[in-house]
């Protein structure tokens, strides 16, 4: 397979549920960024996501995606919105959403599907989203460690000023992908 072959994420075929939000206007720009809604991933990204899945699923957790492979462009338009590489990427460097490395993730009870209360939502560029923000409440600083506990053992690395981010190590090793229309893998 090639290294620049991004493999689609799906409920169906991934256990997961997807909420987009740049395909919506319910993001941090308040305008859709994405022409479709698809979540896309390279494919050890993937590997890692359903090893996720499964460690989540023993804990009677399941994950919500909110954001995977981010096309260049989409990319600029998040920097031009916000130009803090504090919480967007700098498009001249490359994000590793833009790799297909990356993904944003929460956690989800699996029996009633409520989200577990993680303090910020998902997108809150403040100082409180950082993973171990002083302060906040234990159930949230616990919620957080159980998602960064999911992840971790999956082989994913987080960064400090988002919980919800997640990305393979040496990912910025990795060529930004700048065209997905070759068109992903569909996973059945």
């Amino acid at each position: 397979m090639p290294p620049h072959r991004l493999l689609e994420i799906t409920p169906e075929t991934h256990d997961v549920e997807l909420e987009l939000a740049y395909a919506t206007p319910d993001n941090l720009t308040g305008r859709p960024i994405y022409k479709a809604a698809r979540c896309l991933l390279l494919e050890p990204a993937e590997a890692r996501l359903r090893l996720a899945v499964k460690i989540a699923r023993g804990i009677g957790a399941k994950l919500k995606v909110f954001d995977a492979y981010r096309p260049p462009e989409a990319q600029q338009a998040l920097w031009h919105f916000l130009p803090d590489a504090t919480y967007v990427a700098d498009p001249a460097v490359g994000s590793n959403h833009s790799r297909g490395t990356a993904l944003d993730v929460t956690l989800l009870d699996a029996e009633s599907g409520r989200e577990f209360d993680m303090g910020t939502g998902f997108d809150a560029m403040t100082q409180a989203s950082e993973h171990f923000h002083p302060g906040l409440p234990q159930t949230v600083q616990r919620n957080r460690l159980l998602l960064l506990g999911v992840m971790h053992a999956a082989g994913f690395t987080h960064i400090a000023s988002e919980w919800w981010h997640y990305e393979l190590p040496g990912s910025r090793e990795l060529p930004v992908i700048a065209n997905a229309d070759s068109g992903p893998v569909r996973l059945m």
